[in-house]
């Protein structure tokens, strides 16, 4: 099942830039292990934002909502998520 998933980031005024830093490297390693086990299958960012959308595949929405608990900025993010449904008119 695809999952269409909107994070909105807001850093904490407390957050030093190095605290900072080291939440970006280990976002961007777990967000590396997600896609290469295809539960990340997109990712798009939005200009001018500290978020993006994100395409995730998973068997439920338990599986999602782990996947995006295990995230390092998990804490600093607005999640929305959006069960997707074939359209019937989709050529793909």
């Amino acid at each position: 099942m695809e999952f269409l998933v909107r994070t909105r980031l807001t850093r904490p005024e407390s957050a030093t830039d190095e605290q900072v830093a080291e939440l970006m490297a280990a976002e961007k390693a777990r967000g590396n292990e997600l896609m290469d086990a295809g539960v990340i299958k997109r990712l798009w960012r939005v200009p001018g934002e500290w978020g993006s959308w994100v395409l995730y595949e998973a068997p439920d929405a338990t599986a999602v909502h782990e996947a995006l608990t295990s995230l390092p900025l998990w804490k600093w993010m607005k999640v929305e998520v959006h069960p997707l449904a074939r359209h019937p008119f989709d050529r793909n």
